[in-house]
């Protein structure tokens, strides 16, 4: 018998000057990049806290806070190869997962095959097991003034029952 658990993950930061723009562990080509003690990578954070959530293990904070120097400039993939690890240690596999990027600018379509590739190699998982989408809020608000890129995502984990 499986056990089935889902998890939501959002999560937002503010565009920069003088910082790489980092989604999905691609390094993107714009004149700012995201604010962060990591590497800011909205779209790894969001499914990150998404498995976590799933799992019952909190967020990303309480196990990679941003006060400790251990996590300054880290690849948001090695955040996420070590959620995972925390995942095994609980007997989860990860089912799949659906992200959204919410972004003025700029255009990412493009990138998803390679963020795709790099997120699935993170976690253990295969391309087809994550699903990537971009929305632009139409000039709505922070976001839509490009101060900022949010990422969402939902997780679903299995677990073999003991």
């Amino acid at each position: 018998m499986m056990k089935i658990r889902i998890g939501l993950g959002l999560d937002f930061h503010r565009l920069v000057p003088a910082r790489r723009l980092v989604l999905g562990g691609v390094d993107i080509a714009f004149e700012r990049g995201l604010l962060g003690h990591s590497d800011a990578d909205v779209l790894s954070h969001a499914i990150a806290d998404a498995l976590l959530g799933a799992a019952g293990r909190g967020d990303l904070g309480k196990h990679f806070p941003d006060d400790d120097p251990r996590y300054e400039n880290i690849s948001s993939l090695e955040l996420l190869a070590r959620v995972k690890l925390l995942l095994d240690q609980q007997h989860y596999r990860i089912a799949n997962i659906d992200a959204t990027l919410v972004a003025e600018r700029p255009r990412l379509a493009k990138y998803f095959p390679q963020m795709r590739e790099n997120i699935a190699q993170a976690l253990g998982i295969g391309p087809g097991q994550l699903n990537l989408k971009a929305t632009r809020p139409e000039g709505l608000g922070a976001l839509g003034r490009s101060e900022g890129i949010a990422a969402q995502a939902i997780a679903l984990l299995k677990r073999a029952a003991k």
